[in-house]
Parts: structure tokens; C-alpha cells; sequence
């Protein structure tokens, strides 16, 4: 018992700077957070709760000893340390405080820097399950056809329940090269839908700039992918290029942009936000409140448009919300995530971090996004095709079939410009003429039958189209607005 509570007391003292008020406190500038010199006395004996009443470092230490001398197995201490704090993290019921072991942390971190190894997607824990927040432009993820609130149930035909968040994350991460199948629960849709993916190395390249002329216009496109350590300095450069050239209008793009650091957000707004306007309120859980005011030194002449969609979370909601509060400029494209709080990596001194979230974020007028999200002063969706996934062909689809399967091919189909006649699952004469005039365009036997080969190659044109332009909606209507503003 003695060895049991000496490897224990250490924790106990961890455990009451979690719990106690006053053992944490936090510098505002810059959102450095550092556990302060611990206030609560760590009891040395173990009291009958018959006689006296257990506080909560206590009852811990009993709850331990118990377990470790009298449970049927042995145990090993280290596991019931990290249990321990796994419930207390899981029982805050906060999908983005999470409890990460020495290894998890030093591969979260990897992450962080300019590449890694996966499939290029953020994910949340979300009602106990993991669920897609963002594929990330142009990654595996993407390109296999992932969607912001996708739910995934399985990996490589394995059930994840009762896994930790990054326990999920270390079975979906891997080599180059190799593949993962994700089987998913899709809200739009009546069936699980199984997608693989194949692992690739992630450059994290969070600026991307892009000029477009039209009606005799120059709109410049700023489309911010993640918001990392250098984003705000490249992001500067880029729009200070684009003024050189002499734009008519800037587009900053965060769909699909699941968010970063927070002091990036606040730099980038510095640089577009109307002087002297709030960029983004802090709020600790006191209600106290930091305003981070944009020190530009005066409003852009020309007009400014922020495209968002359901992809767009936390610090993108920042710069989406600030646009339009602050900034009155328009939004355009589909109502944002929905993440309203701010999460710090704090150490636990072995290599292990608590990620906890330590404040809420309110846009310029005050208002909490969480769970709502940013909605768009002008809401335009993309074509149908832009969010089903690819074909599962488990059996050739074929004439006077009924499915969604079938379904899906109809709306992909129609969206390169081959005729199905009807979008409603049903595999008509008219579908399969369109099957076989698609098998056509693409040297492929006209059978009119969607077998593997065929799925293959509407998907990978599918894969095209959605990165036409021409296709963009969201994209074109915004460059509407900045000709309509520009005049």
C-alpha cells in the first residue's frame, strides 16, 4: 500500500490542479497557458468513509488502493493513472478536450509541422463518435470523397466504439502508399458507405493565391487552407502582391479550412478588418473578456468577399465572423461548423498533455458560434455531384435496378453533362443510354452497365470537375458580387 500511494501522490497533486480553481491561471497575451503553484493539501492516509467524508483527492487514492490490492488481477498502476484521467477529460463531455499518452502527444505534434504522413482530415469526437470536421483541400481525404460531419463507425472493417479520439487517429494515420478503409455514417444518407483512402504525405501549404479576370476585372483569391505558424506572414505577402498588381476585389477562401492557432487569425484580420473594428472577443470561464481590435491603418478601397462552408471551423469562423460583423463584407457559400472554443496543450510533466479547452471565442458583436456556426449573408450550394461519395460496386449496377447506389450515379452523371432522364435511384432505359454514351467519351465498352472499370473512371471525372471552376458555384457567385460592388 505504501509503494501504491507513494507512485500516487504525485498524480494526486496533478489531479487537484485540474479540479481547483485556483491552481490554474492564464496570461491573456498570446493564450500561454501555465498551471500556477497548487493551493489544495494532498491528505497522506486514507479515511473510513463510515466516519469521516472523502474529498476528492482522497477518495481517489481509496478508490486505487483498492482496485490495486484487491481486484482479481493484477494491475499495472500506469494504466489505472492514465484511466483515471481519461474519465476525467471524457467527463467533461467536450469533444475537443482530450487526454494524450507520451506517444499519442509527440505524434499530435508531428502533425503540426510542415508534412506528415495520413489522409489529410480533422476530426472531432462528436456525441461519442469520430467525426469528420474537414477533409483538407485537395488531400486523399478529399479526393476519396470525405465530408465535414461524416461519421466513421469502422476502420479497415473494425468497429472503433469505445475508442479514445486519438486512438482512432493512429489507426487512420500511416505509411505512404498504403490504404485505409473508413466506413462511414453519413447523415444524407440511408446506407453506411465504405471509402478507402489512400495514405499520402501532407504538405501543409496554408496560403494559396490565385488571380482571376472577368468583365474586365482583376479579383485577387487568397484561399487560407490551415491557420499555422507562418500563414499570417505568407498571407500578408500575397495580399500585399495582389494590391501591387492592382486588384479590383480580394476573395479570402477558408472553405474547408478546419482551423489552427488562434493568434494567426487575429494577425490575418489585423490585415483586412476596418481599423480600430474587434476581430474576435476572448472569454474566460469567469465571463471576463479580451477584444483584439485590427490595428490596419485604414479600410481596403476595394471590395472583400469570404467563401465559407460546412468544412470552415474555428479559426476560420473567426475571420468568417469578423468579415461580416466587423468588416460588413458578404459571405458567401453554407452556414460554417460551428466551434466556438479554444483548446491549449497543456503538459502533465512525463510527456503527456491534457488538451483542454480553456475559453470561448464571440465574434466581433459578442455573439457564440458554438454549435451554430457563420451563416452566409448570401448562401449558394454546390452541385449535387460536389458531396456523394464514390461508387461502392459491390455488384455491377444495371437496367431496372433500384438504389442509391444507382442514385448516385444518376446525379454524377448528370453532373458531367450526361442525360439520365430521372435522379431518383431507379436504373431506366434512359440511364443506361447515358451509361453507354459516357462509356463512349471514355473508350470504354459501351455495355451500359456500371461495373468497377466504369465507376473508376466517373469517379476520377468527377475528380475534374469538381475542380473546374466553371463548376464552382460558391466561387462564381462570389466573383459576381465583387464585379456587382467593384462598379
Amino acid at each position: 500500500m505504501n509503494n501504491i500511494r507513494g507512485k500516487t501522490l504525485a498524480f494526486a497533486v496533478v489531479l487537484s490542479l485540474l479540479i481547483g480553481a485556483s491552481g490554474m491561471y492564464v496570461f491573456m497575451n498570446g493564450l500561454d497557458a501555465e498551471v500556477g503553484e497548487d493551493k489544495h493539501p494532498v491528505l497522506a492516509e486514507t479515511v473510513d468513509a463510515k466516519h469521516e467524508e472523502l474529498d476528492t483527492v482522497t477518495k481517489f487514492l481509496s478508490a486505487m488502493e483498492l482496485i490495486s490490492e484487491r481486484y482479481i488481477h493484477e494491475v499495472d498502476e500506469k494504466v489505472l493513472l492514465e484511466g483515471a484521467i481519461e474519465g476525467m477529460v471524457k467527463a467533461l463531455d467536450d469533444p475537443y478536450s482530450v487526454y494524450m499518452d507520451e506517444e499519442t502527444a509527440s505524434q499530435f505534434m508531428e502533425s503540426l509541422d510542415s508534412h506528415f504522413s495520413g489522409i489529410g482530415a480533422e476530426v472531432n469526437m462528436t456525441n461519442g463518435q469520430v467525426t469528420i470536421v474537414s477533409p483538407m483541400r485537395e488531400s486523399p481525404a478529399e479526393k476519396a470523397g470525405l465530408l465535414p460531419k461524416d461519421r466513421i463507425v469502422k476502420i479497415d472493417g473494425e468497429s472503433i466504439e469505445g475508442l479514445t479520439l486519438y486512438d482512432a487517429v493512429l489507426r487512420i494515420r500511416g505509411e505512404k502508399g498504403t490504404e485505409v478503409v473508413l466506413t462511414i455514417d453519413r447523415p444524407t444518407s440511408s446506407e453506411l458507405i465504405e471509402i478507402s483512402v489512400e495514405r499520402d504525405e501532407i504538405p501543409i501549404e496554408s496560403v494559396r493565391v490565385n488571380t482571376i479576370e472577368h468583365k474586365g476585372k482583376t479579383v485577387g483569391v487568397l484561399e487560407i487552407t490551415s491557420f499555422a505558424k507562418d500563414t499570417a506572414e505568407r498571407f500578408g505577402k500575397e495580399l500585399a502582391a495582389l494590391e501591387d498588381q492592382g486588384i479590383d476585389g480580394l476573395i479570402i477562401d477558408v472553405r474547408g479550412n478546419p482551423g489552427g492557432l488562434l493568434n494567426v487569425a487575429e494577425e490575418i484580420g489585423k490585415l483586412v478588418i476596418p481599423p480600430g473594428e474587434p476581430i474576435v472577443q476572448i472569454q474566460n470561464r469567469d465571463g471576463e473578456k479580451v477584444r483584439y481590435i485590427s490595428s490596419l491603418s485604414e479600410k481596403k478601397e476595394y471590395p472583400i468577399i469570404g467563401l465559407i462552408d460546412q468544412g470552415s471551423a474555428s479559426a476560420s469562423e473567426i475571420i468568417a465572423g469578423a468579415l461580416k460583423e466587423a468588416g460588413n463584407y458578404d459571405l458567401v457559400g453554407q452556414t460554417t461548423f460551428g466551434k466556438g472554443t479554444v483548446q491549449q496543450a497543456l503538459q502533465l510533466g512525463d510527456g503527456s498533455e491534457i488538451k483542454l479547452s480553456l475559453f470561448k471565442w464571440l465574434t466581433s458583436d459578442g455573439n457564440f458560434i458554438n454549435g451554430e456556426g457563420v451563416e452566409p449573408t448570401l448562401e449558394v450550394s454546390q452541385p449535387e455531384f460536389f458531396y456523394l461519395p464514390p461508387l461502392n460496386v459491390k455488384e455491377d449496377l444495371e437496367y431496372d435496378m433500384l438504389n442509391e447506389q444507382v442514385r448516385n450515379a444518376q446525379h454524377m452523371l448528370k453532373g458531367l453533362g450526361f442525360e439520365t432522364g430521372r435522379t431518383d435511384g431507379y436504373f431506366s432505359k434512359q440511364t443506361e443510354q447515358a451509361v453507354s454514351a459516357f462509356q463512349n467519351t471514355n473508350n470504354l465498352e459501351p455495355t451500359g452497365i456500371i461495373d468497377e472499370k466504369t465507376a473508376a473512371t466517373i469517379h476520377e471525372a468527377i475528380v475534374e470537375a469538381i475542380r473546374d471552376q466553371k463548376n464552382d458555384f460558391q466561387l462564381q457567385a462570389a466573383i459576381e458580387l465583387i464585379i456587382k460592388q467593384s462598379q
